[in-house]
């Protein structure tokens, strides 16, 4: 169990929950070992001493792993989460008995999820670690005052490196950032096979649902919603996607699904799940069109790719149905069902990304805040930009998760070298 150095204010729901949360974090780490063998190797030498490093990520058991391998190696850390339904409150109250200064509870309001951020700037961090970028932006928006010490951050999600390539094409950004999400080992893995599994696990805990035979309409078929899409066609399910890339649909015709509008896909969905990081990816006339008990969650960063208040000013009368489950009654007397609040379905209704995935993604972040205070130890820093992880970085977390499954591969022989460089063989 890691201790933080700095003074530890904390505000979580229940610090007696401590003990559960625990457990938890003890069976990920046993799931984690990529990133439990990065805490091992730098538990002595402590590179990140002298680093504040403020969180805003999920607060899952798998982010706790991540938390005290940062402290482990030497970081002083404050965090909070980066979704008011994601935070579990056990391992919230685990991580605040260990000494780390957090400040997150499940149902925060939007108003508490903001004030819980400006408690890790309070804490005048120089580095960040961001889901979804809000603490980068609260940091650019409000607090500039702290940025000339800041020597850089890392971004987690799609949706945010997004936003923060937006923000430095247009010459906003302040500090550099590493793109953890860009990673290989990220994006084709936690994006593909967490995403995919653990969507469909927050659907079954709040719904109870056969999925087999039912019309799945998957929006966006990036990494997120081909991971979506290819298990819930592996468990039986007739899989719609919807798309606004046409090379993104071919691939999705080519796989197998069915492609047309959310127009069309409205009429027959059985369960619509979003996954894009757009707005108003489902409204009005679509809820209009859905049939009666039609189930509808997002897995994309934020709730608004579904417009609840137009789902609202459709219906008549909502109530819980069950944990995770509100069932919209429509004026005309159809049902809709919406679940987790339109928030990110997997984390609110579910665990989030098996740790498995996660180690590796979180691997990367570890090795990214690194690279940071290196480069500052030696005087030097990255360029205000968004940067890729390092491809050796990619394959060297990608040998350590093979090594750990037991795993080898081939290795070229020099002549095999030779061969891809020599371009003067021909046939």
């Amino acid at each position: 169990m890691a201790k933080s150095s700095a003074k530890t204010p904390s505000k979580v729901k229940n610090i007696k929950l401590a003990a559960e949360g625990r457990m938890k974090i003890e069976w990920a780490e046993s799931r984690m070992p990529v990133l439990m063998a990065l805490r091992e190797k730098y538990r002595k030498t402590k590179p990140l001493k002298g680093t504040r490093i403020a969180g805003c990520l999920h607060v899952t058991k798998e982010t706790a792993v991540l938390v005290e391998t940062l402290i482990a190696a030497g970081a002083d850390v404050s965090w909070s989460g980066c979704n008011p339904l994601s935070t579990n409150d056990e391992v919230a109250a685990a991580l605040a008995a260990a000494g780390v200064s957090i400040y997150a509870w499940h149902g925060m309001s939007v108003k508490e999820f903001y004030w819980a951020i400006e408690r890790t700037i309070d804490f005048r961090p120089n580095l960040t670690l961001d889901d979804g970028a809000d603490l980068i932006f609260t940091i650019h928006s409000k607090h500039q005052d702290l940025i000339p010490q800041i020597l850089g951050g890392t971004e987690e999600t799609t949706t945010g490196v997004h936003r923060l390539r937006a923000m430095a094409a247009a010459g906003e950004l302040k500090y550099p950032i590493i793109a953890v999400n860009d990673a290989e080992t990220k994006w084709d893995f936690d994006n593909v096979y967490g995403t995919g599994q653990s969507t469909l696990d927050g659907i079954l805990r709040a719904t109870s649902v056969l999925l087999a035979g039912k019309n799945i309409v998957v929006a966006g078929y990036g990494h997120c919603g081909k991971g979506v899409a290819t298990r819930a066609a592996g468990l039986g399910a007739n899989v719609i996607v919807t798309e606004v890339k046409p090379t993104a649909a071919l691939k999705a015709t080519l796989e197998g699904h069915r492609v047309m509008s959310m127009d069309q896909a409205a009429k027959i969905g059985d369960i619509f799940i979003t996954a894009t990081g757009v707005k108003d990816v489902i409204r009005e006339k679509h809820f209009a069109s859905m049939k009666d008990g039609a189930i509808v969650c997002n897995t994309g960063h934020y709730d608004c790719e579904i417009n609840i208040p137009e789902l609202e000013k459709v219906s008549k009368k909502k109530r819980t149905i069950r944990q995770n489950n509100e069932e919209y009654l429509k004026k005309d007397g159809r049902r809709i069902y919406l679940l987790a609040q339109g928030r990110l379905v997997n984390l609110a209704a579910a665990e989030g990304h098996p740790s498995e995935v996660m180690d590796m993604s979180f691997a990367n972040q570890f090795m990214a805040q690194l690279r940071l205070a290196e480069l500052a130890a030696k005087g030097k820093r990255l360029s205000t930009d968004v940067h890729d992880i390092p491809v050796e970085q990619d394959q060297e977390i990608a040998g350590l998760k093979l090594k750990t499954m037991g795993m080898a591969i081939d290795k070229l022989t020099a002549e095999q070298k030779l061969y891809m460089e020599d371009f003067s063989a021909g046939t």
